[in-house]
């Protein structure tokens, strides 16, 4: 099993004391512990540093960590650009990106997605056509692209990335329709369902519908603290802060833990068991300084559940 953390990049959290500079410190931090990845979200709705802005510093600023968006929203950039700039931060990083991408969230991302001129009923079509286009502009030899939404007669010369065919693209989303879409057009799986067995449940779906390796993985919101209630608490604040919405609320729809540690990795361990591969850790938490008080109990963690992708459980 390999672990990942996301950045806390949003601007909450840099009021409550951060700065970008210290984000590439975080994760040169993260990397020293044996983090395997390293990722940063995306929004228009909640003002964070800009992902692909952020992980091209922290690609220049670490040498084995896998970079990745968790997860970009393609449908608020020009998909051409996007393709441009995703190529140019896998050859920066020297092939290290993976790019996790998601078509919003019913509820939450209606106004983002009329701010950036784009159908939130078509949101499913236009990623999937997103992805596509990308895939044929880092062929390098594009010449047209004509998809269910998106159309262009005339394609420009791309820059190729790193690695032939791009980096992988994982996709997130849990519904039956994410689940199909994720066997026939991605390369990996970053869903956050608060219960084990529909993740094994979800993951049976994908590897019945395809030969394609698909990387499993979670996206899982944590706080370690030896007091539950305390724990609690702290990511009460959280989930009221970022989805004006109570953690009994969010709890329903995204996998949360806190605990001492050994609660932590007993949580993680039922989700290797059923099959998640790679688990990505955001801290669920705005108080100054809490991802790097975090870290080293997070590097607890992973030192007792990681295992080689693939191995056993």
């Amino acid at each position: 099993m390999e672990f990942g953390l996301l950045l806390p990049a949003g601007q909450a959290q840099l009021e409550a004391g951060g700065t970008p500079r210290a984000l590439v410190e975080v994760a040169r931090e993260a990397e020293r512990l044996g983090f395997a990845s390293i990722w940063a979200g995306d929004s228009l709705s909640r003002p964070r540093i800009e992902p692909l802005t952020l992980l091209t510093a922290v690609a220049q600023a670490t040498e084995r960590v896998t970079v990745g968006t968790a997860v970009l929203l393609p449908a608020h950039r020009n998909p051409v650009q996007t393709a441009m700039t995703l190529a140019s931060v896998d050859l920066i990083s020297e092939g290290r990106l993976a790019v996790g991408v998601g078509a919003g969230f019913p509820g939450f991302s209606e106004r983002e997605f009329e701010l950036a001129g784009v159908d939130f009923r078509t949101r499913f079509s236009q990623l999937d056509d997103v992805v596509a286009l990308w895939r044929e502009l880092w062929t390098g030899q594009p010449r047209s692209f004509h998809g269910k939404v998106l159309h262009y007669d005339w394609l420009p010369p791309a820059v190729r990335p790193a690695r032939p065919g791009g980096p992988p693209i994982w996709l997130g989303g849990a519904t039956p329709a994410a689940l199909r879409r994720t066997a026939l057009r991605y390369d990996g799986w970053l869903p956050y369902p608060p219960d084990p067995a529909d993740y094994a449940a979800g993951l049976a779906t994908i590897r019945a519908a395809t030969d394609r390796p698909v990387t499993p993985s979670l996206f899982l919101t944590v706080y370690v603290d030896p007091d539950p209630r305390r724990g609690r608490r702290v990511l009460e604040d959280y989930a009221q802060a970022t989805y004006q919405r109570s953690l009994a609320q969010i709890s329903t729809i995204q996998a949360t833990v806190t605990g001492p540690v050994a609660e932590v990795a007993a949580t993680v361990r039922r989700y290797a068991e059923a099959g998640a591969e790679h688990v990505l850790l955001r801290v669920g938490s705005l108080e100054p300084g809490a991802v790097e008080r975090q870290l080293p109990l997070l590097a607890e963690v992973i030192a007792g559940e990681r295992k080689p992708v693939g191995a056993a459980t």
